[in-house]
């Protein structure tokens, strides 16, 4: 691995996060996790039956191969989320969880108060705490504070596929930032990936985008390549953008009596 992912002092070769919700079968979403490369997977608690060890989510996600991340999908409060991380640890899931604390259910927008106050109260107990938020640099930074192994602002609202419209916010979140950025929720094609990616984020994490596609495996590995593309470009450095044209050929030079040619 020449350029892993960290997240908490653990390594991953892949810059993409799936999630597991909204496929239509246990066998759709093996294929996709598969095709996408990922090796770290968010379930909901709230889909899952922790009582049952041959629940059809999580036998569909192999434990050697793919951290599972549960996370608190459904909770409107931090007291609820707390729950959820407790009883997720209390069932032997790993002792990672994304933080989702929604209380809309329409517009399904993350309380930030309440996100704040459970990511706290979770890392105390020694969770590795990743938290859905806003694309808010204040909040990002406060959440760096109490300790979050990584911060996870929406592009576009859960679902939508429209890309990234937080672009200008998340910059700034990822300019200031101590902890690896996930871009997360609204993402809709590869593409907006690998935008995400140009920009600057450490990794994306996508689901509907993937698990809505008419082929879901092969929209997995579009995915997989569009934030291999995004990161490679990352590193290569962009040419400056220039509010002029500017010739890729000189246009001097090339007819001198000397014969000197423009490449």
């Amino acid at each position: 691995m020449t350029d892993p992912l960290i997240i908490a002092g653990r390594s991953f070769r892949s810059r993409l996060i799936v999630g597991t919700g909204k496929f239509a079968s246990p066998e759709l979403m093996a294929d996709a996790l598969a095709a996408s490369g990922t090796e770290l997977v968010t379930v909901a608690l709230r889909r899952v039956d922790i009582e049952r060890p041959d629940d059809p989510i999580t036998t569909s996600i192999d434990p050697e191969r793919y951290l599972i991340m549960p996370n608190t999908s459904g909770a409107t409060t931090a007291d609820e989320a707390v729950r959820l991380a407790r009883l997720a640890r209390s069932a032997g899931l790993p002792p990672w969880i994304k933080v989702e604390v929604i209380p809309d259910p329409r517009f399904l927008m993350p309380d930030p108060v309440e996100t704040l106050y459970a990511c706290e109260r979770l890392v105390a107990e020694g969770f590795t705490v990743l938290p859905y938020m806003h694309a808010d640099p204040v909040l990002a930074k406060k959440l760096e504070e109490v300790g979050v192994a990584a911060v996870m602002p929406l592009a576009a609202p859960i679902g939508s596929g429209r890309g990234l419209k937080m672009e200008a916010a998340i910059a700034i979140i990822i300019e200031q930032a101590t902890v690896p950025v996930v871009v997360d929720a609204g993402l809709g094609v590869p593409s907006h990936a690998a935008a995400a990616m140009e920009m600057g984020a450490d990794a994306v994490l996508v689901n509907t985008a993937i698990a809505a596609a008419a082929q879901p495996a092969e929209m997995a590995a579009a995915f997989k390549l569009g934030v291999e593309a995004g990161r490679k470009a990352r590193l290569a450095g962009r040419s400056p953008e220039l509010t002029t044209a500017a010739a890729s050929s000189p246009l001097t030079g090339f007819l001198s009596a000397g014969g000197e040619t423009g490449a």
